[in-house]
């Protein structure tokens, strides 16, 4: 049985179309389905129905697909045993990333990721809604929080630190809060669903307060130009607002309450017993990016205090 074929197979079967698996393999549409067709015939069985718009498993497809996932796995880790496939993993990344992070933090580095791996080719998916990794065919996703799905293995990137910022002309106008009770008086600027914010005051307690936000936008960078232009007092991530923070666009607005976020940055995979050569070395890719300290938390301790 060739492993071209049920590499081509699994692909139909996650993107549930044979002209978009044969697009990321390299095959015509017409040559995906002759293909196709004779694995059909060689296993005796119907794999998937065929329609103008998608192509679904049959039940003998279901039955198949977990075992040629397996089999196009362990080829793929049999390839980079040999040292030639780690080097340069071929085939299509299919990522998921929240958008605005993608945007500053991703993206402005694919020319140093894709010089090192010219044969990889990238299909990103950038949103800050929570999409569906197995339904979206996708092969690593990076998100805010660890999910407990056993079906997926979490890597830990980087810390997601938190401060509350508002623009000097605002506190200028409104002045600044003295405790998380003021925030009550002030115009408040939330991003999506966060407006639970808790604090540490002086004495290490912890302080949570429901914000009733004057602005919410469900995109951190929109919520950001927000405060720098002077509309409230807002909740950032550091990622987010940190050249800002430096430029001095945005000033601390309650400093002597620390943030308190359980928030972290991970990589999400489908668990398996190896892991592919191409979703590896894309996560070891953004490890070494980010590294220990993130490079755009440096130079902010005295904007975090310590959580």
């Amino acid at each position: 049985m060739n492993i071209d074929d049920l590499h081509l197979f699994v692909r139909i079967a996650r993107l549930r179309s044979i002209s978009s698996a044969a697009r990321d393999l390299g095959f015509t549409p017409a040559g995906a389905s002759a293909r196709l067709a004779a694995l059909e015939r060689k296993l005796g069985a119907r794999l998937l129905h065929r329609t103008t718009r998608q192509a679904t498993l049959t039940e003998d497809g279901l039955a198949f697909l977990p075992h040629a996932e397996q089999v196009v796995l362990a080829a793929e880790c049999a390839r980079a045993a040999l040292g030639r496939e780690q080097a340069a993993p071929r085939g299509t990344l299919r990522v998921a990333a929240p958008a605005s992070f993608a945007r500053m933090h991703i993206v402005p580095g694919l020319p140093d990721f894709c010089g090192h791996y010219p044969d990889l080719a990238l299909d990103f998916r950038i949103s800050d809604s929570i999409v569906d990794l197995v339904e979206g065919a996708f092969d690593v996703a990076v998100r805010y929080a660890e999910l407990s799905d056993s079906t997926f293995v979490a890597r830990r990137l980087a810390p997601d630190q938190r401060v509350l910022v508002a623009s000097p002309e605002y506190i200028e106008r409104r002045g600044r809060p003295n405790t998380p009770d003021d925030l009550a008086d002030h115009a408040c600027l939330v991003v999506g669903t966060l407006d639970l914010w808790t604090f540490r005051g002086m004495g290490g307690e912890l302080i949570e307060r429901r914000i009733t936000p004057h602005l919410r936008i469900n995109d951190g960078a929109a919520v950001r130009d927000a405060a720098c232009a002077g509309l409230g007092i807002a909740l950032m991530a550091t990622w987010c607002a940190a050249d800002e923070l430096r430029s001095g666009a945005l000033v601390p607005a309650l400093p002597e309450y620390t943030l308190v976020s359980t928030q972290t940055l991970w990589a999400l995979y489908p668990s398996s017993r190896e892991l592919a050569p191409k979703v590896r070395v894309f996560i070891d890719w953004l490890t070494e990016r980010f590294g220990q300290q993130p490079y755009w938390d440096r130079g902010l301790d005295k904007f975090l205090g310590s959580s």
